[in-house]
């Protein structure tokens, strides 16, 4: 399995094709996933990145880890796993947070 690397600490400015550049100086992209904010499509200074072999991905945390992006030195290493977010949902049955019915 392909390691997913973490890339934090991105100026808000960042594209994805700036990102795609970047990685692909120590190998294939297979995936880039810029994280932006839903409403105004700004990015949230952080990605997910695969690179086509676990050597390329070990590689590019080696080189880019602390690697400075417009004055902003940016973190790589691998992502860990998505926690589970199943928890209480607050606002089920339209109660608000303070426990009263809307």
């Amino acid at each position: 399995m392909v390691k997913r690397l973490f890339v934090g600490s991105l100026p808000f400015s960042t594209t994805s094709a700036q990102l795609e550049e970047i990685f692909s100086q120590v190998g294939k992209v297979s995936s880039l996933n810029l994280i932006t904010d839903r409403y105004s499509g700004q990015s949230k200074g952080f990605a997910f990145v695969e690179m086509s072999s676990d050597k390329e991905a070990d590689e590019a945390i080696k080189k880019f880890n602390n690697f400075e992006i417009e004055g902003r030195k940016i973190v790589v290493n691998v992502a860990r796993p998505m926690e589970d977010r199943s928890g209480p949902n607050l606002n089920r049955g339209n109660y608000s947070r303070s426990g009263n019915r809307w």
